[in-house]
């Protein structure tokens, strides 16, 4: 089939938030204005500038894989690994009845922006106090962020495109995106894309303050994630993952597959400005935006709702509230717009994928997911950010951003299948 005629929709979706282990609890929640940050429980953080966190709840990795399977996996790797499955049942995939064609296009595309940090951490002290011999020999493949995939392609056998991008937390979009041009060039009818991520650890903390860029509410861990008030101080770290079935549309028809909406652009820039501040009029932002309606020749009017970075940090919020407003004009103040990171935390390379899923659910039930905590106006964060409750409006096309220290920026647009 000719590329150009080749369409691309998701059939399956998973995910492991810190508001919900499956995808109806994480909606449910989103729905009811739930905040997934609380104190830290995986560590001591006594010493620890910020002490809580949007930690995934009451997850067993035993629930999903024998014990000695979960002992070899990082975090992030076992959260992406349990998601697996359930993106697969949810699509109407059975890799035991699966063609062997079918294999060999079926590709994964899993990333991380930080990888193994858990592993990474652990097994430096004990080579530090044990001495080399004592380092594990899973210490590698626990550690690289591209094992994930690997792990997955090994357990299904998918010959697929293999392998993970990494561009901090623009990471699982760029998965998507990815996907979504290997399938419009004819190289794959089916992949698995997203990202995961496990770094609430007393050095993963440690790193993210000493950039200052999480917040130190710990008075009020709760309503720490703020996205658009004036008074936010940083984002909250949060962990888990999410997974994405992407499809070839005939392949999808062929087999009869439910279809949740339409992948019809993408867009990727850099912002060339700084290895952890946005450009502060949103350049790069606006440039990625501009290029997904491109790819999906679209007229910037016809967004409905924009899932955002939104990070609530005190720069990346202005600067890409100025991006949105370039690109719409007036625009911009008739579509809905929110942070669902002000419910679920930043999950980092995760955070695409997850709030592509949010994003798509958006469509599906044509309502907006609000933008929680917000009480004192910014000036600066003028837009209608969906604050405090979610909005039932007509939903029929959606864009999904993310961004990631080094200045990469993604944009992913959905449209209602019909």
């Amino acid at each position: 089939m000719d590329s150009s005629k080749r369409r691309v929709v998701i059939t399956g979706i998973s995910a492991l938030t810190p508001i919900g282990l499956t995808v109806a609890d994480f909606w449910n929640a989103m729905m009811e204005g739930k905040s997934g940050a609380a104190p830290i429980t995986k560590f001591d953080t006594s010493r620890s500038e910020t002490k809580f966190a949007c930690e995934l709840k009451g997850f067993d990795p035993t629930n999903y894989m024998d014990r000695k399977a979960a002992r070899r996996l990082d975090p992030f790797s076992q959260y992406a690994l349990s998601a697996a499955p359930v993106a697969l049942s949810d699509a109407g995939l059975d890799p035991q009845t699966m063609s062997a064609e079918d294999k060999e296009n079926f590709g994964v595309i899993i990333g991380s922006g930080i990888g193994g940090i858990q592993t990474f951490d652990q097994q430096s002290v004990t080579n530090h106090t044990q001495g080399p011999n004592r380092v594990s020999p899973f210490f590698i493949p626990m550690l690289i962020p591209d094992l994930a995939a690997g792990q997955i392609s090994i357990n299904y056998g998918f010959q697929g495109p293999n392998y993970c991008t990494v561009s901090a937390c623009a990471t699982s979009n760029n998965n998507l995106i990815d996907s979504f041009l290997l399938i419009k060039n004819g190289m794959a009818d089916l992949m698995m894309a997203g990202g995961a991520e496990a770094a609430i650890c007393e050095l993963g903390i440690a790193g993210f303050n000493a950039s200052k860029a999480l917040s130190t509410r710990n008075d009020t861990p709760e309503t720490a994630s703020r996205p658009f008030d004036i008074t936010r101080d940083g984002f909250v770290m949060g962990e888990g993952t999410g997974i994405l079935i992407v499809e070839e549309l005939t392949h999808a028809l062929n087999r009869n597959a439910k279809i949740y909406a339409e992948v019809v652009g993408v867009g990727l820039s850099a912002d060339a400005h700084h290895i952890t501040a946005p450009d502060p009029e949103g350049s790069g932002a606006l440039l990625a935006m501009k290029r997904a309606l491109k790819s999906a020749d679209l007229e910037a009017d016809v967004i409905d709702y924009i899932n955002m970075h939104g990070t609530s940090t005190p720069l990346g919020d202005i600067a890409e509230t100025k991006a949105i407003k370039h690109l719409l004009g007036e625009k911009a103040y008739k579509i809905n717009a929110s942070s669902t990171k002000s419910m679920t935390g930043h999950l980092l390379g995760a955070a695409g994928a997850v709030e592509a899923i949010a994003t798509v659910l958006a469509i599906v039930n044509q309502t907006v997911p609000p933008t929680i905590n917000f009480v004192n106006p910014d000036p600066e964060c003028d837009l209608n950010f969906t604050f405090n409750k979610p909005q039932e409006r007509t939903v029929n096309y959606a864009m999904s951003n993310a961004f990631g220290f080094g200045g990469h920026n993604t944009s992913v647009i959905f449209k209602k299948y019909e």
